[in-house]
């Protein structure tokens, strides 16, 4: 039994301003002296999780649990989320969110959260979580006013919340407004991200600031600094919102030691509707956080935020005994745009998207003016020599040499050019599989009218669609025997592609992208 889904996670931290990675590939801090390295291919993928119940004993256990137990916890934390939101009525009666921000809560109401936090407490119990191990010790708010905790890899990281004391979370705005558990979350006075304001960034982080350097009795500020959920199989970058005020930090490590992991909900695995089930239907889970000893800034991190994320976030990798990689936030984006348009290789895409950062090639559009410029089709296939020549790069550029090799899947000394610039553009403009047909035909083309030939029509089909050559020339010669066509655009082509059951589901995707972006 295999369970797979893809969503979109959005973060607590995703707000904060995001770092470019400051660590070599060995997670050692940069020497300033040094010379700017290029990235190196990662192997992990931290965005997949994969679920089976491999047994038949474990099929046998989850249905037999489904209906024995599940009904139970269903019924127990449910009364419990109930009581903890009265709680938290309570408390926040009277209290505007304006008022949240300016001053935390004092006397009465401050107590009261700390017994909102017990009841969610029992509420995690009574959810499967009986072993929750704890290591180290939680320094206090003058200490270390802020938490930095890692890695995030589930919506159960709602447990070291509740445990910690009801700290000040980072949230987008729009969680206040979630039945019931909303009132819960505005009871930490977190920091909000409002979405609409278009200086949200610079302002969280100046919130931040104000609250991990004031004299009040502030909560501590909890981060989550990788950004999205994980698998755990490593660190990826932390973002630098919780470093820029060059307060102390007390690293916190998150375990999840099961046997099972029906816990870790990120990119592309289990949807969290079945990871909720699975979890409830398991005797016991397990949970444990390690308090590591709080990181004191030196002067160069105080003065280099990313410095001091990366080295928070060595340490904190070396105490969960996983390596560090440079996948960041914005690479779940391409990832998840990826694979919704089955486009292959979204690892190597992501690290030819950072070394073409790293060229300017994206910041001066350079693929697509080569697209709107071109007088005659693109080689196939070109060498190292040419390759740089099209793009106008200096053949000694390390950066470039490491493009090539990304690109060079084979190790043949060349890369099918039509195909690199497609993807560039289709990763940049494409929002369904039907505007893959047209890119390819941009792509592909000898001429400013963008129409196709026979040949030509096989490659832009098997880029765009994945359709071999035979069925290609069907859908040509179709064409042709009607209209007596000797060259082809892409309307003509999508008009043969309706026609025919196999390729319904694109015209249906198309239509649902159409009324979703016009919903919004």
């Amino acid at each position: 039994m295999r369970y797979r889904s893809t969503k979109e996670i959005e973060s607590l931290d995703e707000i904060t301003i995001e770092a470019e990675n400051g660590m070599l590939s060995n997670g050692k801090p940069k020497d300033d002296n040094m010379d700017e390295q290029p990235t190196t291919t990662d192997i992990l993928n931290p965005f997949v999780h994969r679920l089976e119940l491999e047994t038949t004993y474990e099929k046998f256990k989850l249905a037999f649990l489904t209906v024995a137990l599940l009904p139970i916890r269903l019924f127990a934390i449910t009364v419990l989320v109930v009581v903890a939101w009265l709680l938290a009525s309570v408390g926040l009666y009277g209290v505007t969110e304006e008022d949240l921000r300016r001053e935390p809560l004092k006397g009465w109401r401050r107590d009261l959260r700390v017994v909102v936090c017990w009841v969610m407490r029992v509420f995690f119990i009574c959810g499967g979580f009986h072993c929750l191990k704890i290591k180290g010790r939680q320094a206090g708010q003058k200490e270390a006013p802020i938490l930095a905790l890692a890695p995030h890899s589930t919506f159960f990281d709602a447990l070291p919340v509740v445990y910690l004391g009801g700290p000040s979370i980072v949230a987008k705005a729009e969680v206040s407004r979630l039945p019931f558990f909303g009132k819960l979350i505005n009871y930490t006075q977190p920091v909000y991200v409002w979405r609409d304001d278009p200086n949200s960034r610079q302002n969280t982080v100046k919130e931040i600031i104000e609250r991990a350097t004031s004299k009040q009795d502030w909560p501590q500020v909890m981060i989550f600094p990788e950004g999205t959920c994980t698998n755990r199989s490593c660190l990826i970058t932390f973002k630098a919102g919780a470093f820029y005020p060059g307060v102390p930090v007390q690293p916190v490590c998150i375990r999840y030691p099961n046997k099972l992991d029906t816990v870790t909900w990120t990119w592309e695995g289990p949807g969290a509707l079945k990871l909720l089930w699975l979890t409830l239907t398991q005797l016991n889970s397990s949970c444990e956080i390690e308090f590591l000893p709080v990181y004191k800034p030196s002067e160069a991190e105080k003065l280099d935020p990313k410095l001091y994320a990366n080295n928070v976030r060595r340490l904190m990798a070396e105490a969960l005994k996983i390596p560090v990689s440079d996948y960041t936030y914005d690479d779940c984006r391409i990832i998840n745009k990826a694979h919704q348009l089955h486009i292959p290789n979204a690892a190597a895409i992501i690290e030819a998207h950072k070394l073409r950062l790293k060229l300017d090639l994206a910041k001066n559009n350079t693929e697509e003016e080569l697209v709107r410029r071109k007088t005659h089709r693109f080689p196939e296939t070109v060498d190292y020599q040419d390759f740089t020549r099209l793009l106008g790069l200096d053949e000694n550029n390390a950066t470039a040499h490491l493009l090539f090799k990304v690109l060079d899947k084979h190790h043949c000394g060349a890369i099918d050019f039509e195909q690199y610039i497609f993807t560039v553009m289709a990763m940049a403009h494409a929002n369904t599989e039907l505007d893959l047909v047209e890119i390819a035909f941009e792509v592909c083309s000898s001429n400013s009218s963008n129409t196709l030939n026979v040949q030509e029509l096989r490659k832009a089909l098997r880029l765009a669609l994945n359709i071999q050559g035979d069925e290609s020339d069907k859908i040509f010669h179709h064409m042709q025997r009607e209209h007596q066509y000797t060259f082809v655009n892409h309307e003509m082509v999508l008009n043969v592609l309706s026609t025919r059951a196999e390729y319904q589901h694109l015209f249906a995707a198309c239509d649902e992208a159409r009324r979703k972006k016009k919903s919004i």
